[in-house]
């Protein structure tokens, strides 16, 4: 079964009997969050300086006279530049964990009123410069790169991250949470959904290259009675793989987890302007359908979203007809389960400010899913209205949606009643609490509406509610990191004519974490009740207690030079029904050997063994049915890739062994290949060959991408998807011109055929299912 949308919901519908450990395990969950949200604060634990670099570790930000100017050109030119005091001790991460680097690097910062300037000067070999990359946000594991973040708060918890590399690509996203516009997810990842206003311009030189950037203060959110911030810097030296950071350099900190960064003081009177933003779009569109009684249609809208700071450090945002015409679509996926597979969220609007939003993401009690917004049967419907609130008040992190879509009809494939979806409304409310030095506490508040139709019963509105938290120290057992996730969570009887108890409707579980270097491992435990089913979240699956242990082992050897690091983790998962205690899946996953050389290559060896049991069959494919019982099977799998800095790179994996009653061969592959920096060509293939008692097929999906970026500011992408399954092709073909940064003009095409051959490869006979294009710009104003 091929999949390109998800839907959420429950997998079965199980008769109710007494819970054996629900109703403890909830009144426990609760009791450890109220317990903790209620401790004092502690100054011992507050927010402390990077002991690893003797103690607090400052740069002095230097104030632009109101009688200078930086020219923007990347060349560190100007006489100002020389007054500011740069800082040059960074420190090896990789390869080896605290030593010198290979290069000298120096960083200055500067600011005025409106800006912050950093001046940046990489010394390097000019012909060992690697810079192959230059559409914006593009992944740099192919490049040398420049990171940095701002933690604005001074919180040790979220902040901003940005990148460049050496042609003057950009990226950038959020830390931690919700940090303001944007979000990011827990536990010091980095989520680049978000996009701000700001300009970097790079040079050559003869002894390395250089970068200024230049970073509006209306772009960020902050504190304003802070005259001092987090800041940390990270260097890439993609050719021999080597990282190098200025705090907090050691394995198990990184730049991604701002309690670790220096400071950046001396900041003063800055400003955010009105703080008011205006963001105008304009679309218009021409659709082709040739099976619709009207084939050919021209829609055109414009919208408009309005930011405004309510304070420097909370943010509003309205939204008025909001379009995602410029928006990919989804990857292709090959799906063999009988659960649905959950999609990434790709439209900006609900990107920017999700991190605030996210629950206890480890655990996947998912109470809030964006794409149940505007996204229904593969349709997407209208959005006519949108508000958001994010940001900090004090210790408090906080996110609001309302949200209104339109009534929606549509046609069916094979049937002659179009089907309507109703307007709905939609609230989510998130708060989080910070405590101690990294943790929180939080709720979350959602409620789904819909306006019945002419011919229609009322519905009964969606509600859900749940309290989770998350400590984490890095003082475990000296310098280690330990991390707490907790949750309870309830939605309203998505049924209300059967009467269900508290614990059928909640999810509660805790997860204790142990991610460092060398030695790493975790174990969870959840409830999910029969009828846990958030009306705007996901969940996969319910009805089940699961009790998960892993423990892993990365050592680094020394006497070997081109290896780096080894690799190998088991992990043990026994699931069972929540009223009967029948053992429904009990794996065990062996990362038997895996190999991380110098060179930026790796190769694993697995091995899984799973026992299921299914109570009710399911179709895998067309004609072929999994039948219930008890099934033990056995896979094993090689996979491996190639360093990324090379002109031709790639991956895959081979894996063989049983499924349910028969055998499954799965193989995959990606290439890609950079014949010139600015353009790359990328194949992607996966082949599952199934046999069964009852018959026998294959999944199959191919994907080609090419893109060409003729600098940072202008990029072409194209992509051809096609399933054996739907045996749609699919073609996606975009332009987007940054004009400027915040403004942007994108040419859209997309074209879907279906195939009537045999094969896409030998016997093709390819029919238009579908056709359009469209052209979208808009501007930002800022006042």
């Amino acid at each position: 079964m091929m999949t390109t949308e998800n839907s959420g919901g429950i997998d079965r519908d199980q008769p109710l009997a007494p819970l054996r450990m629900g109703r403890g395990m909830a009144w426990g969950v609760a009791a450890l969050l109220t317990a903790i949200a209620l401790l004092p604060d502690s100054t011992a634990l507050s927010q402390q300086s990077n002991g690893d670099n003797g103690g607090a570790s400052d740069l002095q930000a230097l104030e632009l006279p109101q009688t200078a100017a930086i020219d923007l050109d990347g060349q560190i030119l100007e006489d100002i530049w020389q007054s500011a005091t740069p800082i040059t001790d960074f420190t090896q991460q990789e390869p080896v964990e605290g030593g010198e680097p290979s290069e000298r690097t120096e960083i200055r910062v500067i600011f005025d009123t409106d800006h912050l300037y950093i001046g940046a000067i990489f010394y390097d070999d000019p012909d060992g410069i690697l810079a192959y990359q230059r559409q914006r946000d593009a992944g740099l594991n192919t490049d040398d790169r420049f990171m940095w973040i701002l933690d604005t708060f001074l919180d040790g918890r979220t902040g901003y991250f940005f990148e460049i590399n050496p042609a003057g690509l950009m990226g950038d996203g959020l830390l931690g949470g919700g940090g303001g516009r944007g979000g990011g997810g827990g536990g010091g990842g980095v989520s680049k959904a978000w996009d701000g206003i700001w300009e970097a311009r790079t040079a050559r030189r003869e002894d390395g290259w250089s970068a200024e950037i230049r970073i509006p203060f209306r772009t960020l959110n902050f504190n304003p009675s802070l005259d001092t911030w987090g800041i940390n810097f990270q260097r890439t030296i993609r050719r021999r793989n080597e990282e190098i950071l200025w705090r907090g350099f050691r394995r198990n900190e990184g730049l991604w987890r701002p309690v670790y960064a220096g400071r950046l003081s001396g900041l003063r009177n800055l400003s955010q302007g009105l703080g008011l933003e205006a963001r105008p779009s304009a679309v218009t569109t021409w659709k082709n359908v040739p099976e619709n009684d009207d084939p050919t249609t021209f829609p055109r809208d414009i919208s408009l979203d309005i930011n405004y700071s309510v304070t420097s450090s909370l943010r509003a945002s309205a939204s008025i007809n909001t379009d995602f015409a410029e928006v990919e679509s989804d990857q292709r996926r090959v799906n063999l389960t009988r659960f649905p597979q959950r999609f990434p969220e790709r439209r900006d609007f609900f990107l920017e400010g999700s991190g605030v939003f996210s629950f206890a993401p480890r655990s996947g009690p998912s109470p809030f899913f964006s794409r149940r917004i505007g996204l229904r049967s593969g349709q997407q419907v209208p959005i006519q209205y949108g508000t958001r609130l994010t940001g900090q008040a004090g210790r408090y992190e906080l996110g609001f949606y309302q949200i209104g879509t339109a009534e929606h009809s549509y046609h069916v494939e094979g049937t002659t009643a179009d089907v309507t979806i109703p307007r709905e409304m939609f609230t989510v409310a998130r708060v989080k609490r910070s405590i101690f030095e990294q943790s929180s506490i939080g709720a979350i508040y959602t409620r789904r509406a819909a306006s019945p139709g002419p011919d229609s019963e009322p519905v009964s509105d969606g509600h859900t509610a749940g309290i989770d938290l998350q400590f984490n120290t890095r003082h475990f057992m000296g310098s280690n990191r330990m991390e707490l996730e907790a949750f309870v969570v309830w939605n309203s009887n998505p049924d209300p004519s059967v009467e269900h108890s508290l614990n059928d409707l909640t999810a509660r579980g805790l997860r204790l974490n142990f991610p460092n270097d060398i030695w790493s491992g975790h174990i969870s435990y959840r409830e999910f009740g029969d009828h846990y089913s958030p009306s705007l979240g996901f969940v996969a699956r319910n009805g089940f207690r699961r009790v998960e242990p892993r423990i892993g082992w990365a050592p680094r050897p020394t006497n070997i030079d081109w290896i780096r690091q080894f690799d190998m983790a088991v992990q043990f998962r026994h699931l069972e029904d929540l009223h009967t205690g029948v053992v429904e899946e009990r794996e065990w996953s062996f990362d038997l050997f895996g190999i991380d050389f110098e060179s930026g290559d790796n190769i694993e060896i697995e091995a899984t063994r799973t026992m299921e049991f299914l109570d009710f069959g399911y179709e895998v494919s067309d004609g072929i049915d999994i039948l219930p019982g008890e099934y033990t099977t056995w896979e094993w799998g090689l996979s491996g890739r190639t360093a990324g800095h090379r002109r031709v790179s790639g991956g895959g994996g081979f894996s063989r062994g049983g499924f349910w009653d028969g055998d499954r061969t799965r193989m995959n592959a990606r290439v890609s290949f950079r014949p010139n920096p600015g353009v790359s060509i990328s194949t992607n293939f996966e082949h599952n060959e199934v046999t069964l008692p009852r018959g026998e097929f294959t999944a199959d999906v191919y994907e080609v991408e090419g893109q060409w970026n003729a600098n940072q500011w202008v990029s072409v992408t194209n992509q051809v998807r096609y399933d054996n399954d739907s045996d749609i092709v699919g073609l996606f073909a975009r332009m987007r011109w940054i004009v400027r940064p915040g403004n942007d003009v994108f040419l859209v095409y997309t074209h879907n055929w279906r195939n009537l051959g045999a094969d896409i490869l030998s016997d093709r006979d390819l029919i238009t299912l579908s056709r359009g294009g469209a052209v979208k710009a808009s501007y930002t104003y800022r006042f």
